[in-house]
């Protein structure tokens, strides 16, 4: 039996008080990654992605009192969310429709989030980043995880993505941080194993 991405994001810890809480935080959730999908980058864009299909959504999703999340609601929950719960339940729906082939060529790339940078005044910078795994063939994001650069490396994380997906069998194209030879060879031993 498949999970909808609703149902998977209704997993989500509410961090929020109910005091003021106006709309459910795995509405806010999923208005911010349909915005994200059809290429909004900021909350101000989100917000317009929003208004602009406003009846919609609320016909669709059945949103009481006909009203919407607006952009300061999505910055407010995205800025306190837990990233690496809603990834995991990002990826737990996702794997339900993402089948990989033999020999299926995927992508890794991280992006820090807009908005998670820290330490201004420092040269070393603290913020989130989101490594994901995306497949060539299919167009499509196989699966995701947050990264905290001040503790850990991108190395790790794409490594321990991989791990979690279980992925087999697969060729990957790294960009030039993740061609180093001990690297290379931990995945080669990977390869081998399978």
């Amino acid at each position: 039996m498949t999970a909808s991405l609703i149902e998977e994001l209704k997993k989500v810890r509410d961090f929020r008080t109910k005091q003021g809480q106006r709309h459910p935080l795995w509405l806010v959730l999923l208005l911010v990654i349909m915005g994200t999908m059809s290429g909004c980058c900021g909350y101000r864009s989100l917000g317009d992605f929003v208004a602009r299909h406003k009846q919609s959504l609320i016909d669709i999703l059945d949103i009481p009192k006909d009203r919407v999340p607006s952009y300061s609601t999505m910055r407010r929950v995205m800025m306190r969310v837990n990233f690496e719960e809603l990834t995991k339940r990002f990826n737990c729906w996702a794997s339900q429709y993402i089948e990989l082939t033999e020999r299926e060529w995927l992508a890794t790339d991280g992006k820090s989030i807009r908005g998670t940078v820290v330490d201004y005044s420092n040269a070393y910078q603290a913020f989130v980043s989101v490594v994901s795994i995306f497949s060539s063939k299919q167009g499509v994001i196989v699966g995701l995880q947050t990264m905290n650069n001040k503790q850990t490396s991108e190395i790790a994380t794409v490594q321990s993505l991989i791990a979690a997906l279980d992925i087999k069998g697969a060729i990957f194209s790294f960009d030039a941080l993740h061609c180093q030879k001990k690297l290379s060879s931990k995945l080669l031993e990977v390869e081998m194993i399978t």
